[in-house]
């Protein structure tokens, strides 16, 4: 049942997106006058807290090299949940031209929404440098900053992507003699309004619409036969303008879905109602 080959990489984008909201905070370290005496880019890497703080306690040295000091943050993904009241109706579908086939169209099912949890992590010895970081962050999150991403590229259909700051929590490992190193460290909980998308299909274009109706004598009966009927289909000059003319138009068939076509509408009456 569940038999696809469809593969959009959404999870590894979400990360990815997140992630770079974070990469590039500097911490500007000053004297006494006022004077920067110091720029740290805080590193940031995949992975959770535990490792950053096991390589703490390994490494008695570990100030020795810029790439691998303090402060340093670290963010992942903490959970994925179903989000219902995001949910659409699921038999709607979002269409695209092809590229290389105009005539053509993607075709995708509404995407299902979920929540996916993310941590944030800095850790720093001084507690400036935490309230530092902090305070480059929090301004943005009111509580939610929305990232604009093209999730799948074949549609170029891009969607606003909703990240919530959710809480906000601190707390010191420095717990023993003077020779235990102290990590201070700040945890930020997000939550992402992240949607899941199926396969995505290809099919026709639908050029050309059919719609029949069925009338009343004038005896009160209702005819089994069609009575009426509305023919809509696109109009386009020889010059790419659109137009309602049909002798004007060219044909259907040479009119692409992305063109700027009118619309052609005629109506059909098959008897006059009477019995």
């Amino acid at each position: 049942m569940f038999g696809h080959d469809f593969q959009h990489n959404h999870l590894r984008k979400y990360v990815i997106v997140f992630g770079t909201l974070f990469n590039d905070l500097i911490v500007q370290r000053k004297d006494s006058a006022g004077n920067i005496i110091q720029n740290i880019k805080v590193p940031l890497a995949y992975g959770p807290r535990e490792k950053a703080l096991a390589r703490l306690e390994q490494d008695p040295d570990l100030n020795r090299k810029v790439a691998i000091t303090l402060p340093r943050m670290s963010f992942e993904m903490t959970s994925y949940n179903y989000a219902p009241e995001r949910k659409l109706n699921k038999i709607h579908r979002n269409v695209a031209a092809l590229s290389d086939d105009k005539k053509k169209l993607y075709a995708a099912y509404t995407p299902v929404p979920y929540d996916i949890g993310f941590e944030l992590n800095l850790m720093t010895k001084a507690a400036e440098d935490a309230t530092i970081l902090i305070e480059q962050i929090l301004p943005f999150f009111t509580p939610e900053w929305s990232v604009t991403m093209n999730l799948i590229p074949e549609m170029g259909w891009k969607q606003d992507i909703p990240i919530v700051l959710n809480n906000v929590s601190v707390s010191d490992t420095y717990e023993a003699d003077f020779e235990t190193r102290r990590a201070l460290i700040w945890n930020l909980g997000f939550r992402m309004k992240a949607y899941m998308h199926g396969p995505i299909r290809q099919s026709g274009a639908i050029r050309e619409a059919n719609v029949g109706f069925t009338g009343q004598f004038a005896n009160g009966a209702y005819a089994n036969t069609r009575s009426t009927a509305v023919k809509v289909k696109p109009g386009l000059l020889a010059n790419g303008s659109p137009t309602t003319n049909a002798a004007a138009s060219v044909s259907a068939n040479s009119i692409n879905s992305t063109d700027s076509y009118g619309h052609i509408i005629d109506f059909e009456d098959y008897f006059d109602g009477n019995t």
